[in-house]
């Protein structure tokens, strides 16, 4: 693992001190400290998406757009993850993610649905659960939409 947070950090340009001082701290952060010298082919789901995120944001980007993250790993791996978005966040990152999850788009500040690649509706969750779930949750606000001809 450290080797591939070394390899990415080269890439965006760090060396030195900043490298290893950023790879230390994002292996400790993403919760890998105890697993730095394993292969990432010996990984699970959950922990190659915790170092694929950890290579993600050794740079510190402005903005990082995460494709399905949680896709495929377990509830307390897709939690962990969300707590790292979370992090992220706060600390003045913008996170864009698309999720197929309504529970995991309940988290974010802003949706926007699209269905047959059209985009729907735009809201807070909240604005969009008042506006076309009828008392329902998010799941419920895509099958309102769908049925009011947004296919």
């Amino acid at each position: 693992m450290a080797e591939n947070l070394a390899f990415f950090g080269r890439v965006y340009g760090l060396r030195g001190d900043a490298l290893a001082e950023r790879q230390e701290e994002l292996l400790a952060w993403a919760g890998l400290a105890d697993q730095r010298r394993a292969l990432t082919a010996d990984l699970g789901g959950g922990l190659r998406q915790r170092l694929a995120f950890a290579c993600a944001i050794l740079h510190r980007p402005a903005l990082l757009l995460l494709d399905e993250a949680t896709s495929g790993v377990d509830p307390m791996s897709r939690r962990r993850f969300w707590d790292l978005i979370y992090d992220l966040a706060d600390g003045g990152t913008t996170v864009l993610v698309t999720t197929h999850y309504m529970d995991e788009a309940a988290h974010c500040d802003r949706l926007a649905m699209i269905n047959a690649g059209r985009l729907v509706a735009v809201g807070t969750p909240r604005e969009l659960r008042e506006a076309y779930a009828g008392g329902g949750g998010l799941e419920q606000v895509f099958v309102n939409l769908a049925r009011m001809g947004a296919q």
